[in-house]
């Protein structure tokens, strides 16, 4: 038999290179792996982190119990449509609405039209969101009618309670220390819309820390609800607003070939105008959102080390809980932050759409004077 140095060579190279392609192949497989374990726990956080048709309170021996909310939906044909959102929860179809697993409507109810083309109907229906903010703010009425009760029946020989003395020393703070400071002699005025929207924000941030109904639910971590309050503040400073105000937005005290032929100050003025209260909108989503799901994705790290070993997995909840216990105290931090940064921003634009006289483009200072009785 003749010997072929050729096939030695393949030989010897098939067998060097056999342990690294399934070495690769391996490592391979884990990558995927890991991608896939890492796609689903961000699909986790998404979706507690997002706004839903019912409320998960908790599980029970594999079973999920939730407080299932109204559909109210207005289909192709006209019709209005109510029922629960129990009937869309695992899949399911009913009368020709669903709940989309994918695309730009996921999450979101889609229907069918007589063609069979894909559509999203109106839809006012009562969401996880929707519902937070109402218990939120029967919270603030529960708190704030009867502290204002107790004040209002205040005489010279009697205080209102311990509590009812702490949420008037916070109003009173808030309200001297940021909204007239900021404003001015004439802050009365708007004191009722933004010491509402400090305790509305603070009061829906602390519930979303509790994850247990009715806390949960991520609702200043929502666009739409930053859009509304940043919107209000939009309008207070804008429709209330005084003639040098727009007068400086309009004709501002620049030199002429600023503004004329082409409006190159007034252009930069009027995007000034929207460019304020989207920052406020921005800024408390972008913080109460960042804040929720960081507080998920360290939980999510005792589940996604478990195949790591029992030193690392117990390492790791040691970790993960330490990291948690201190995030919430953070957030604690941070939810009475936004609410006063807010309150604060948007006391400042009120106040620099009341500008004193010509050419002052600064809110009016405020000068605490003490009065000797």
């Amino acid at each position: 038999m003749r010997f072929d140095w050729r096939i030695w060579i393949l030989t010897w190279l098939a067998m060097a290179l056999l342990p690294a392609s399934l070495q690769a192949a391996d490592d391979g497989q884990h990558e995927a792996q890991a991608a896939d374990e890492a796609r689903a726990v961000g699909d986790i956080i998404g979706e507690h982190t997002a706004d839903s048709y019912w409320w998960h309170i908790t599980t029970i021996n594999g079973r999920h119990i939730a407080l299932y909310l109204p559909v109210i939906v207005r289909s192709a044909d006209g019709d209005w449509l109510l029922f629960s959102s129990a009937r869309l929860a695992h899949g399911e179809t009913y009368r020709g609405f669903r709940l989309a697993a994918e695309g730009v409507y996921k999450g979101k109810i889609v229907g069918h039209d007589a063609a069979g083309a894909e559509y999203r109907p109106w839809d006012i229906s009562i969401t996880k969101n929707a519902l937070a903010l109402l218990i939120n703010a029967a919270i603030m009425l529960a708190i704030f009618l009867p502290v204002a009760r107790a004040c209002k029946r205040r005489t010279a020989n009697t205080a209102p309670g311990k509590f009812a003395c702490a949420v008037e020393m916070l109003v009173m703070d808030i309200e001297e220390e940021v909204i007239h400071k900021s404003i001015g002699d004439d802050y009365k005025r708007y004191s009722s819309y933004l010491l509402t929207a400090f305790f509305f924000i603070f009061i829906n941030n602390i519930m979303g820390l509790i994850p247990v109904f009715p806390g949960g639910a991520n609702t200043t971590g929502n666009i739409a609800v930053t859009l509304v309050l940043a919107c209000c503040t939009l309008i207070a400073v804008n429709v209330f607003g005084n003639r040098e105000y727009w007068r400086e937005v309009f004709w501002p005290d620049v030199p002429k070939w600023l503004k004329v032929p082409i409006p190159l100050m007034p252009l930069i003025e009027l995007f000034g105008v929207i460019s304020k209260p989207f920052a406020l909108m921005i800024r408390l989503l972008a913080n109460i959102f960042a804040g929720h799901t960081v507080m998920l994705a360290l939980t999510f790290v005792i589940f996604t080390t478990v195949k790591m070993g029992t030193g690392i997995t117990i390492g790791m909840t040691i970790f993960s809980v330490l990291m948690t216990v201190f995030m919430s105290v953070i957030e604690l931090l941070v939810a009475y932050i936004q609410a006063y940064v807010f309150t604060l921003l948007s006391a400042v634009f009120i106040g620099l759409s009341r500008p004193v006289h010509h050419g002052v483009k600064t809110k009016k200072i405020y000068t605490e004077k003490v009065k000797i009785n």
